[in-house]
């Protein structure tokens, strides 16, 4: 979340920056510095009461010393009375805090400077693409329909089991699936990611933390009687690890990656859009998570997103990658890249991946610091990204790849998958 001395020392620049994202923070950034004006001038009163306290407090024993019993009594009865002021102040700064708190939380992280003003996916910034061209023939099926034919992925019978947005992988397809999360994890480690397995259920504060709640929560999946949430990316448990935790200076980065299946309520609309994988409800993913000190996190970035661009290039897929404009960006994100598949037989891009720089937003809310060379505690940046999500990677490799003798599995995933070709 933003800082309290972000808003106090210019709080024009944050309304500035965050209608970048379409957000309107006048009215919370007012009652933010309203709230913080009433609570100072609480605790200015309350110490002032505490100090007078103590000088009462202090002259009742003058008093029994020289037997004024009864001007002690009064000064007790006005400690009391003090005590009873004192414990009425904090009960209403208390109150002004959480209802500051609760404000500043509905604030958006700010965008960086180079992010592109827009309302949407259509003002999106192509930074590069790449990736051989895809031809196919006329006849080419998309991959619900591959998925079909060579009975690999069962989209009915996952609505049977469960509902719409869980499919069920067979044969060839669960093993395709199995080979996707060991490339991804194998390619991380190598690249010096710690690999970790996190629970996928998490609770409230968890999600706080990383800023799912309470700006997400109708997307989450919540196991209300036990008050926790499916993770609806490894992000959450992963990044939570370094809640409350002050790191040493030469413990900063930390690097890990983790493989969940991720839970999602988000599939509702209807069309090719939502049709096979194209969303699901319930869907495997490979994260990475990095946590950085601020003057090294935007080399960082630059550095996951090449990393991501490397393993699209093993696959051997058609990409591109762009900077999110204000408009279509996460809550929480400070500046986001996302990678996109072309897919030929839907004649239209799938987005596979995004990688994000949070810089401090995320761990404020963590308590998540590092001492620098003073051994000052400072807030960290994070970093996420996604690598890969399995869903829309599987339909284009599905759809790319078609032949009439088969569907051609990339070189790269054979020692993972066991065969060549699924036909």
């Amino acid at each position: 979340m933003l800082t309290l001395k972000m808003l106090r020392d210019d709080p024009e620049y944050v309304i500035r920056k965050l209608a970048i994202k379409n957000f309107d923070a006048r009215e919370i950034v007012e009652s933010v510095l309203a709230l913080d004006a009433q609570r100072r001038a609480l605790q200015t009163e309350s110490d002032t009461i505490l100090a007078a306290q103590k000088v009462k407090a202090a002259e009742i024993g003058k008093l029994m010393k020289a037997g004024q019993k009864a001007e002690a009594e009064e000064a007790k009865k006005e400690v009391a009375d003090l005590k009873a002021k004192s414990t009425e102040l904090l009960a209403r700064q208390d109150a002004t805090t959480a209802e500051l708190e609760a404000k500043i939380v509905l604030l958006p992280n700010i965008p960086c400077d180079i992010v592109p003003e827009g309302k949407g996916a259509e003002d999106n910034l192509v930074v590069k693409m790449g990736g051989p061209e895809v031809e196919l023939p006329a006849d080419a099926l998309p991959h619900w329909d591959l998925c079909k034919k060579y009975d690999i992925i069962d989209f009915d019978l996952g609505v049977k089991i469960t509902g719409a947005g869980f499919p069920v992988y067979k044969g060839k397809g669960a093993k395709l699936q199995r080979a996707l999360i060991n490339f991804f994890l194998d390619t991380n480690t190598a690249a010096g990611y710690k690999e970790v397995e996190p629970p996928v259920m998490v609770n409230q504060a968890s999600g706080f933390g990383t800023g799912q709640l309470p700006d997400k929560e109708g997307q989450m999946y919540h196991a209300t009687l036990d008050d926790f949430y499916m993770v609806p990316t490894a992000e959450v448990p992963v990044t939570n690890i370094f809640r409350d935790v002050i790191l040493q200076n030469d413990e900063v980065p930390q690097k890990m990656t983790a493989y969940t299946p991720c839970f999602r309520r988000e599939a509702g609309s209807y069309g090719k859009d939502v049709r096979g994988l194209n969303r699901l409800h319930q869907f495997d993913k490979v994260e990475i998570v990095r946590v950085e000190k601020p003057e090294n996190s935007y080399a960082a970035l630059d550095e996951m997103v090449a990393h991501v661009e490397s393993i699209v290039n093993k696959l051997g897929l058609k990409y591109r990658i762009l900077r999110l404009c204000g408009g279509d960006m996460s809550f929480t994100s400070a500046i986001t890249y996302d990678f996109e598949l072309w897919s030929a037989a839907q004649g239209r891009w799938l987005e596979i991946s995004s990688v994000s720089n949070f810089e401090t937003y995320q761990a404020n809310r963590l308590h998540l610091r590092y001492r620098d060379a003073d051994g000052k505690p400072q807030l960290c940046h994070t970093l996420n990204g996604s690598s890969l999500a399995l869903p829309r990677v599987v339909a284009a490799l599905l759809e790319d790849n078609q032949t009439p003798d088969g569907i051609v599995i990339p070189e790269i995933l054979r020692p993972y998958t066991g065969f060549d070709k699924i036909d």
